[in-house]
């Protein structure tokens, strides 16, 4: 799985919520600075070209969608992240959390309690 750069990780997104879209059903979806039509098909296709969108022709037209999952997208995402940031250790990853406190004492107990649950 390639890695996405931030404007084509935007584009799954939107994707993503809608299912299926033309390139100007992506384009009504953008917040931000809109880009160029054209601009943002050549995105699309890059992404189809990664192997995360795929299309269903009418005429000249199409209608893309994605074939890459949120959950397996997140799941790489959240992999890499952790190997490169936190050395591969989910410890560090919550400690991190939790000293820039947007991890409460609480949330740390029902995630205890899920782990539990598990075993």
């Amino acid at each position: 799985m390639q890695k996405l750069t931030n404007k084509e990780e935007e584009i799954m997104h939107i994707l993503w919520k809608l299912k299926k879209a033309f390139v100007k059903d992506i384009m009504e979806e953008i917040t931000e600075e809109k880009p160029h039509y054209n601009t943002l098909s050549t995105i699309v296709r890059n992404l189809e070209e990664k192997g995360y969108v795929s299309y269903t022709a009418y005429g000249k037209t199409h209608q893309y969608f994605p074939i890459i999952t949120i959950e397996k997208y997140r799941k790489k995402f959240m992999n890499t992240a952790i190997d490169t940031y936190f050395n591969s250790s989910y410890k560090n990853l919550v400690s991190f959390f939790a000293e820039e406190e947007k991890i409460s004492a609480d949330e740390l107990r029902e995630i205890l309690a899920l782990i539990e649950k598990k075993k």
